[in-house]
């Protein structure tokens, strides 16, 4: 603990963010960082708790609070506030593959279970994450993170299907023991959702290229456009490698069952008929951003969203300039599709979510350490409040028709709901008489995922469990469902794939986990 009384002579600062008006003209990054000493300052506010939670992943009340990671956060709080940053550099990447990731788009689990967060103190927690951000890009200014080539090769051979989070995990950990690594992906960049998925303002693709880069460097070899299943051989692959690790993610969206939804055009991931799955847009979207990018930076030039929203119109056929926007879910994915609608100069969005609008402040049944069940105002609805003056969101309320011509949306009716307890089920109910018609012109479906698309898994002749994932088991105890090995020997899995759609933390998490049975896999 560098300062004893740190956490009582600094209050907490967050990077923050540019204005709400300012920001939306490109798809940047917009949280300004602070100078080298305000930083110190906020690691100083770390108390080296005797019981740090912040780093133990705690389960209460059935979530999660603190880090899945177990990030030594006090550790390198400590050296941030005595400015030595190879060493907090150090001690961070002991437990996590890419934190230039996760000081980014994590929720900052840690944050929540900070002993300066809760109501007692009531200062606010450590800014662990915007510290661990800190940490990394110092450690990538300053020369530190310099490629770790192992010095023994252990002579076995590993295929990792899928580049996301938690198949760089996989890679990076086993390339770092030793073995021969090769990443296999549909997509032509690595990064899964995080290249493809997190918008560019949230997640800068650069920083992906980098790691990637590194991780070649180090002698992580990947093959892009290889859609195992489809273009590329399951059998080819088991043939010729020791363990295979499936981290295809779990991207089977939920579909709207709406009246009227079949008779709307499904060409082009549904671009042609305006009712796009999230997760189709944001992809289309980002590879907009990144090609006209990469066009213009050579003469020196940002491109302009105007030029962006002409490139996707060219692309696949949806113009968001002047249209309105429609997004049926209130989650993080929601929120980014309002927030990419808006740089492309939609006329309006409206987000649409059938649960009730949580408390502002933490109810009397969730107390702290709980993960807090509070209402987030993210940056799409900040955006959205600064340009058309109010928040998108809107509660209790789902979509009861869809209204289109010549298979082309054009509107919506929306009708209140709520739960109700029917013959001892919960279930959900319309309030009569609430019904509104909306124009809409692009309907974004974010409701999430019902698992992985089962193809790839089915290429290996792995069992799928009942959430429509991968199912596994413990490689040493085969009456173990903890583990990461699947039903066909020498197979395993992580990631989404496996445990169904969650955050980037827990992807990384899974994927060190599954390495770890991996190599004991190998290595007897």
């Amino acid at each position: 603990m560098g300062k004893n009384t740190g956490f009582l002579d600094y209050t907490r600062t967050e990077n923050g963010n540019f204005d709400p008006l300012e920001r939306i003209k490109n798809f940047k990054e917009f949280h300004p960082k602070l100078d080298e000493d305000a930083r110190k300052e906020q690691a100083a506010r770390c108390m080296n708790c005797g019981v740090p939670m912040c780093q133990s992943a705690i389960k209460l009340a059935g979530m999660i609070t603190g880090c899945p990671l177990h990030n030594l956060i006090p550790e390198w709080n400590d050296a941030l506030y005595k400015g030595q940053y190879d060493m907090a550099a150090w001690r961070l990447l002991m437990t996590s593959n890419f934190p230039e990731f996760t000081g980014r788009v994590c929720p900052a689990l840690c944050e929540k279970a900070c002993n300066c967060g809760n109501p007692v103190c009531g200062d606010g927690a450590v800014t662990v994450h915007d510290n661990e951000l800190y940490i990394i890009e110092k450690a990538f200014a300053t020369g530190y993170m310099k490629p770790q080539v192992p010095s023994v090769r252990s002579g076995k051979k590993v295929a990792v299907i899928g580049a996301g989070p938690a198949g760089l995990a996989v890679a990076d950990t086993l390339n770092h023991r030793g073995h021969s690594v090769t990443v296999f992906d549909r997509e032509d960049k690595a990064g899964g959702l995080l290249m493809y998925g997190i918008p560019n303002m949230k997640l800068e693709k650069n920083i992906i290229e980098r790691r990637i880069n590194l991780m070649k460097e180090e002698g992580v070899e990947f093959v892009f456009n290889a859609d195992v299943g489809h273009n590329s051989s399951a059998e080819y692959i088991l043939q010729n490698y020791d363990a295979v690790a499936l981290c295809c993610g779990a991207k089977k969206a939920r579909a709207l069952t709406s009246t009227g939804i079949d008779k709307i055009a499904k060409g082009n991931n549904g671009a042609e008929g305006g009712v796009m799955f999230a997760v189709d847009f944001l992809k289309e979207v980002t590879k907009c951003v990144v090609s006209t990018s990469e066009a213009l930076e050579k003469v020196n030039i940002t491109p302009a969203n105007e030029q962006i929203d002409q490139v996707l119109e060219q692309q696949i056929g949806i113009k968001i300039a002047g249209k309105n926007v429609i997004i049926v879910g209130g989650g993080d994915t929601g929120n980014d599709c309002c927030g990419t609608s808006i740089r492309l100069g939609a006329a309006s969005v409206t987000q649409i979510e059938m649960m009730p609008c949580p408390p502002v402040e933490r109810a009397a049944n969730n107390p702290w350490p709980q993960w807090p069940k509070v209402l987030k105002t993210d940056y799409g609805a900040e955006e959205s409040i600064a340009v058309y003056g109010h928040d998108p969101r809107v509660y209790e309320t789902t979509i009861k028709e869809v209204y289109s011509e010549n298979g082309k949306v054009t509107g919506v009716k929306t009708v209140e709901v709520e739960f109700q307890m029917i013959d001892g089920k919960r279930q959900l109910v319309e309030r009569k008489g609430t019904e509104k018609d909306l124009p809409c012109d692009l309907l974004l479906v974010a409701a999430g995922f019902v698992g992985c698309e089962e193809y790839t898994a089915q290429a290996f002749e792995t069992e799928i469990g009942p959430r429509g994932t991968v199912a596994s088991k413990s490689a040493a105890s085969p009456c173990s469902e903890t583990g990461f090995a699947t039903s066909v020997n020498k197979v395993f899995t992580a990631g989404d794939m496996h445990r169904g759609q969650s955050l980037v933390v827990w992807a990384i998490t899974e994927g060190r986990e599954c390495a770890k049975e991996i190599d004991d896999f190998l290595m007897k």
